[in-house]
């Protein structure tokens, strides 16, 4: 107990200041790679894998030239609403899946998202509660299969919440 508040004493008048875990970029790539792993998972299901039907889910097209032009508040904003349309796919998805194993799958997925909306909440980023008139949003778009609904969420999470993990303002480090 003595050593960490000489260490916090120490860090204070050094004004060095430790990594923050919440920007750090290998828990993002970790729930990357296990929306591509549940994708393929669910391309080779074969039974008691739900049945085909409308999903709204986010654009993962990224205009570069407009994204870094955009506030850094309005990005969370489109980040947490396509987040919030992932869970709300996933969970329309699990209530239809009859294979244990892939309804854990998906469980799995909507904890990851729950989680990365928790790391956005500690960059204090402002939170948005998303509309309901988001079905006509110039942000969604409408896919027919689970797999598909998978690879919305990898390529959302590669795309736009790392554009935005990596702009937001807790996790810039000072010039030294």
């Amino acid at each position: 107990m003595v050593w960490v508040l000489i260490v916090l004493l120490w860090l204070e008048r050094n004004q060095v200041s430790p990594l923050h875990p919440i920007c750090d970029l290998r828990v993002l790539d970790h729930f990357v790679r296990e929306a591509r792993d549940s994708e393929v998972i669910m391309r080779g299901c074969r039974g008691g894998c739900g049945v085909m039907q409308s999903y709204l889910v986010p654009l993962t097209r990224v205009d570069f030239a407009v994204w870094e032009h955009i506030d850094v508040q309005e990005q969370a904003a489109e980040v947490q609403s396509g987040l919030f349309l992932l869970i709300q796919a996933l969970n329309t998805a699990k209530k239809a899946v009859s294979n244990v194993p892939l309804s854990i799958t998906l469980e799995n997925n909507i904890s990851n998202i729950h989680s990365l909306n928790q790391i956005l909440q500690s960059l204090h980023l402002q939170q948005t509660l998303p509309e309901d008139s988001a079905q006509g949003d110039s942000w969604t778009q409408r896919v027919s299969t689970l797999p598909d609904v998978l690879q919305v969420q990898s390529s959302f999470l590669r795309g736009k919440v790392r554009l935005l993990l990596s702009v937001a303002p807790t996790c810039q480090r000072p010039n030294s």
